[in-house]
């Protein structure tokens, strides 16, 4: 048992069982016991190993893409240049590292890092220097946004449904003899599609934030990169806990490990496109290859780089992340579209499961 599994039996005592959203904010997030307030995660000593952790390569090449996409639009200054979710401030430091080709980028750029976790932020400040941390999205100023989020959307809060004879119900979390345990919650009348037995996530947070996102970016102008492992019109139970790079059970050590779901990606378009943004969707592996990253881990190689050559492999192959990693972009429809991306047709970003 854990101090946070303490925590948590006692408000499901008092108050009834808990959905999976509560439970992720309360691990991932309290302020004394959280998984993010207590350790750093990342890396081969921590629990799991992001792109930016892997290669100096990701980070350059997301760099210039927004580089790009500033030049594309008339190299506004000020702007914003921002990340959600930065962790150690590994890829923001490798992309503001390769901005520093593009002529007067870094001087328009005033940096900003959405980050909830006190230990993070000291972790950033130390890479990056002094930047603005902000706790949400909405804080940000209203001005051009130029954006990333790397594995940021996976560990937002999510709730489950799911459908038994009766109709669908939220799947919770409660208590049988002492232990944290799944059960179901009252028949809800929601019009979802599905057999019996099958589970539905959903995550309003994420629909919330990218609202935020695309009504700066519709209005100012910027574009905004989020990378996450997912899909479209996900279906199915994703929910998933990592301790020590390996999966466990994700309601035996509150706080002691990470907890994430699958990214669907088809709500967020919706949400982009109903706020007047244009919006791509592609790999990861498609996006790296066409942003030239063999060139760059040859030329890393021939200089000494050992492991630039096996990291692009890692990064862009169907079999490792290339292909369970996805890449939406959004940008204003007045606006070039940015490397590697094709506007999807009005309204076609429209047709998802609500």
């Amino acid at each position: 048992m854990t101090p946070l599994h303490d925590l948590i039996a006692d408000e499901i005592r008092r108050s009834g069982p808990i959905s999976v959203a509560r439970y992720m904010e309360l691990c991932l997030l309290h302020p004394e016991h959280g998984y993010y307030a207590t350790r750093d995660p990342f890396g081969a000593a921590g629990d799991f190993i992001t792109a930016p952790e892997i290669s100096q390569i990701f980070g350059e090449l997301l760099g210039l893409w927004l580089g790009q996409c500033w030049l594309d639009q008339g190299a506004p200054s000020p702007f914003t240049l921002a990340e959600i979710g930065p962790g150690r401030g590994t890829l923001m430091a490798d992309a503001r590292r390769a901005m520093r080709v593009v002529p007067g980028m870094g001087e328009a750029a005033l940096l900003h890092l959405i980050e909830a976790s006190p230990h993070l932020r000291a972790m950033q400040r130390k890479t990056l220097g002094d930047v603005t941390h902000l706790t949400d999205v909405s804080a940000l100023p209203e001005a051009p946004l130029f954006l990333v989020a790397n594995e940021f959307f996976d560990a937002l809060p999510i709730r489950q449904f799911q459908r038994g004879a009766k109709g669908w119900a939220e799947r919770l979390i409660g208590l049988e003899d002492g232990r944290l345990s799944f059960g179901l919650g009252p028949f809800m009348d929601l019009d979802l599609p599905g057999g019996e037995g099958e589970v539905i996530e959903r995550c309003p947070a994420a629909s919330a934030i990218m609202a935020e996102l695309a009504r700066r970016i519709a209005a100012h102008g910027g574009a905004a990169l989020i990378v996450d492992y997912g899909g479209w019109n996900g279906r199915g139970d994703t929910f998933q806990a990592l301790s020590g790079h390996r999966p466990v059970d994700p309601l035996e050590a509150p706080g002691e490990a990470d907890l994430t779901a699958h990214v669907d990606f088809a709500p967020l378009a919706a949400v982009a496109d109903a706020e007047g943004c244009a919006v791509g969707y592609i790999t990861q592996g498609q996006l790296l290859l066409g942003l030239g990253i063999e060139m760059r881990a040859e030329k890393l190689a021939a200089s000494g780089d050992e492991t630039a050559i096996g990291a692009a492999r890692r990064l862009t192959h169907g079999d490792e992340m290339g292909e369970l990693f996805k890449a939406l972009a959004i940008w204003p429809r007045n606006a070039p579209p940015p490397a590697g991306f094709q506007p999807a047709p009005r309204g076609a970003v429209a047709d998802t499961e609500r």
